[in-house]
């Protein structure tokens, strides 16, 4: 009976595995998706990394910085009809001009498509404070793509991977996409660079009260180098440098990355 048991868990797992996968894929693949984002799928991998970190279509989501909107423009169909997608943007109270534009224009991308985006839900991420509007142990999954290096800046990031302590459940899922620096880097080659050592980011995460997951290799990029005299943001889609040697940017690709799931024990 026991073996019986074992058997219909894991063929329950796989059938829900692939439930995920196709809403996924789904999400990818929606006509409303911009198409300055979409020519990156191959770069950023959005099917395989939604995948690794577990994201159910019932989870409650909390992202972290979106920017844009590139991976909420996947998330927001994806959980609007049975999850949550809070998305934790810039301070509203801010000196910082970037910040104050992003986020607006942000608010206005979510509002000229209320059937895609009428359910998300907003809040902020305030580095010297962390999550604010969350409540705690509320979320199913935090994911943060390529932000770390921002809050290294601050001295903040301690804090804010402790944010994401708390407002996770017990039992939830950390998903971390960061430019990844030579192991060795110093603080200052990661602030210069906006590259971050993985063994970094796994100490801010196991500090916070985190256990490793899985380390993956899915946005790895052997060709970047990881030595550029605009650092990470010489590489597309920045493209600080303009004209020059853009070919040989453009051919070395989106940086090579680190893609880690910690979890918070229950």
């Amino acid at each position: 009976m026991k073996k019986l048991f074992s058997v219909l868990a894991l063929g329950a797992a796989i059938a829900s595995s692939a439930v995920t996968a196709d809403a996924i894929q789904n999400a990818v693949e929606s006509s409303h998706r911009s198409e300055s984002f979409k020519v990156r799928d191959d770069q950023r991998h959005p099917v395989e990394t939604l995948s690794a970190f577990q994201v159910g279509s019932a989870d409650t989501v909390l992202e972290i910085w979106p920017g844009s909107g590139w991976y909420t423009e996947i998330l927001a169909p994806m959980l609007k009809d049975d999850g949550r997608l809070i998305a934790a943007h810039f301070p509203t109270e801010t000196d910082i001009n970037y910040y104050t534009t992003s986020r607006m224009n942000f608010v206005e991308k979510l509002a000229e498509t209320p059937d895609v985006y009428g359910k998300v839900e907003l809040a902020q991420m305030v580095p010297n404070q962390g999550v604010v509007g969350v409540e705690e142990a509320s979320v199913d999954r935090v994911l943060t793509f390529r932000n770390v290096h921002n809050w290294l800046r601050g001295g903040n990031e301690q804090t804010v991977f402790n944010s994401f302590f708390s407002v996770l459940k017990p039992g939830g899922m950390l998903g971390v996409v960061e430019h990844r620096a030579n192991e060795g880097a110093s603080r200052e080659e990661m602030l210069r660079s906006g590259y971050v050592t993985q063994s970094y980011v796994i100490q801010l995460a196991e500090a916070a009260g985190f256990e490793l997951v899985e380390a993956f290799e899915i946005n790895a990029n052997e060709l970047d180098t990881k030595n550029y005299e605009g650092g990470v943001w010489s590489l597309p889609p920045t493209l600080r440098h303009g004209d020059q040697d853009r070919a040989k940017y453009v051919a070395i690709g989106e940086s090579d990355r680190m893609t880690l799931l910690f979890r918070r024990p229950e």
